[in-house]
């Protein structure tokens, strides 16, 4: 009985557990050519940690225990420790809100607050990020749900602005035409929406375009 028993046991460690971690890879793989990184990162996450659960709950089964009286003092605990965590329990909850909206997903650069960083992982307690200089940020999710996020990448169209100071003396509206030129022949700008240039500011010494 005892070599049969770890014969079992075995096979759930030895063989069930490698297959839900390859599942849970592949599915992951496969989502995220499909939809989002985001979304592939959730679901194989889903399935690795469901996975290990169930295994968990087969293991304790080949070893007589029952689960009844288990799962029930796991629901004791589950509420006790949701009235002491409550900030945990915050974060969950605006956690579920991001996933659902989409503001951002993995690979996206946002900005919250001073921090600017592109997106590694949205999970359900907090969105980590890694900063241009290599850093590696973990911002709560209520933090985030509480704060404007400035997302970088949204939209693939990016406007840059350049400001340029021009002596009063000078002719504004050859400066403006040699400026609209410069942008005209330079193969990087757009055409759609097109370059314009406008008045910015009079300076102590120069107009401000």
């Amino acid at each position: 009985d005892r070599i049969a028993l770890a014969f079992r046991i075995g096979i759930w460690i030895f063989l069930v557990i490698p297959i839900i971690f390859i599942l849970s890879r592949r599915l992951k793989k496969f989502v995220t050519s499909r939809y989002t990184p985001q979304q592939g990162m959730i679901v194989g996450k889903g399935v690795y940690y469901g996975g290990l659960l169930l295994v968990t709950f087969a293991i304790v089964n080949e070893f007589g225990f029952s689960l009844a009286p288990f799962l029930g003092a796991a629901g004791v605990v589950g509420i006790a420790i949701g009235f002491a965590s409550q900030t945990s329990v915050s974060n969950v909850i605006s956690g579920l809100f991001l996933i659902a909206e989409k503001h951002f997903v993995v690979g996206d650069a946002i900005k919250i607050g001073d921090t600017l960083g592109q997106i590694i992982s949205v999970d359900l307690l907090s969105v980590k990020l890694r900063t241009f200089d290599n850093r590696y940020i973990r911002i709560p999710n209520e933090t985030i749900i509480k704060s404007e996020v400035v997302n970088m990448t949204h939209f693939p169209i990016r406007r840059v602005e350049f400001k340029v100071s021009v002596a009063y003396k000078e002719d504004i509206g050859k400066v403006r035409k040699l400026l609209l030129d410069i942008a005209e022949n330079n193969p990087l700008v757009l055409q759609e929406p097109e370059s314009i240039v406008v008045f910015s500011d009079f300076g102590s010494s120069s107009i401000d375009l």
